[in-house]
């Protein structure tokens, strides 16, 4: 007798048999369960195996792409970046640098800048902020010159002058007694010195060929560059400046005998000896310079002279041997001379006759630097073809500002 399954279908156009096999008699039928749990434990581990090995090529072809995308953009030299916040493809960036190479400002003028951002459009003279990348770096570099920056009063202004108010005069007073008719006493006066911003400027060039390289870090060279130059100039300027078109340095200012010092020059200290120390006691002309100055502003005073005069200076001794100079205890501490830092300032004039080799003074006080926080740049790729010019400009001023914090160390005989 046939079962269901093997009876013929009509319709079917041919006889089918369907036979369901059943365990033979006396067989385990767990055997059966066994052997297909061990070809799905065999068949998912083909699959894992697969997987892995599409895995790696995956990797391989990700590690591939990133070799080239490295190459291709330069980060693979290991050029060192202005700044880690920024990201390498922020649009300011891709439309500066396109400026700098080609000199196409449509992405420039094309570029929507947040109201607190550093940087800035188009100027009405065809120059433009530097990215707020490039001018982080120059200020850093500046901050790192040896200069009168690294301790005298730095202010930013919005204005083409920056004013000091400074009381220089003192109020009267006197005893009263208690039915005598008190008398009129003298009323402090108050002085304006007014700093004027002057421009400072600077003018590095560089082949179109290598603008166009694009393993070529412009930024970090237009930087360098500016930053080298602009250290440079307000170094000298604010010693030396004589304040037309460029801050007023403290030795261009009326040098006097500290005995006779009024308001408007600077008080000086005589060695003793033109040209040098004097012979006897020569550390005695440095404790007078110190106690020259008055005590309110020692707290805060420091030295300034060049790497020669303090070559000179360092082996002065007291009565007792000892040296007077004495090197920073710490990394990165200046040295000491009687107490008191010491910078050294190559734009300091050398010892020789009459000159003023030495500074002391509280030069925060002192001396006040105002300048303008932004640095504007005008590329020009047609006055020194096949070279492209690149005219960066800052506004910057400085004089003094107290003139009884700063003395001077005249090396002559009065």
């Amino acid at each position: 007798m046939q079962t269901p399954e093997a009876m013929p279908r009509a319709g079917d156009g041919v006889s089918r048999t369907e036979t369901k096999s059943t365990p033979a008699a006396g067989a385990d039928p767990r055997a059966g369960v066994v052997r297909a749990l061990a070809g799905l434990a065999s068949d998912i581990k083909a699959m894992q195996a697969e997987f892995q090995t599409k895995l790696k090529a995956q990797e391989a072809r990700l590690s591939m792409l990133d070799r080239k995308t490295m190459i291709s953009t330069g980060m693979a030299a290991g050029r060192p970046v202005l700044s880690g916040a920024a990201e390498p493809a922020a649009p300011h960036q891709k439309a500066f640098a396109a400026y700098l190479r080609s000199g196409d400002d449509d992405a420039l003028r094309g570029l929507a800048l947040e109201g607190k951002a550093l940087s800035s459009a188009v100027a009405a003279e065809g120059g433009y902020l530097v990215d707020p990348q490039t001018a982080d770096t120059v200020k850093s570099v500046m901050r790192g010159m040896a200069s009168l920056r690294a301790v005298a009063q730095v202010v930013s202004v919005e204005a083409t002058s920056y004013d000091v108010l400074v009381d220089h005069s003192d109020i009267g007073s006197g005893w009263a007694s208690e039915t005598a008719a008190l008398t009129e006493t003298d009323t402090p006066q108050i002085d304006r010195i007014s700093i004027p911003l002057h421009e400072l400027s600077a003018l590095p060039k560089a082949s179109q060929r290598l603008l166009d390289d694009a393993a070529f870090d412009i930024e970090g060279w237009l930087a360098a560059r500016i930053a080298e130059k602009f250290a440079r100039a307000e170094a000298a300027s604010f010693l030396t400046g004589d304040g037309i078109d460029k801050p007023k340095g403290v030795l261009a200012h009326p040098q006097v005998a500290n005995g006779a010092w009024t308001w408007g020059s600077v008080g000086y200290v005589a060695t003793g000896a033109d040209g040098a120390f004097a012979a006897t006691d020569p550390a005695d002309a440095l404790v007078d310079l110190v106690y020259a100055l008055g005590a309110r502003y020692r707290a805060n005073a420091s030295f300034v002279m060049n790497s020669k005069t303090a070559g000179t200076v360092r082996k002065l001794k007291d009565a007792d041997g000892r040296f007077l100079w004495s090197d920073g205890l710490a990394a990165g501490e200046p040295a000491r001379l009687l107490g008191y830092p010491v910078l050294i300032s190559e734009d300091m004039p050398d010892i020789a006759t009459g000159a003023a080799a030495v500074l002391f003074g509280d030069f925060e006080a002192g001396y006040t630097i105002a300048e303008r926080p932004d640095i504007r740049i005008l590329r020009d790729p047609y006055s020194a073809k096949p070279h492209v010019l690149f005219y960066a400009s800052k506004r910057v001023g400085g004089d003094v500002s107290d003139f009884a914090a700063i003395k001077i160390l005249k090396f002559a005989a009065a």
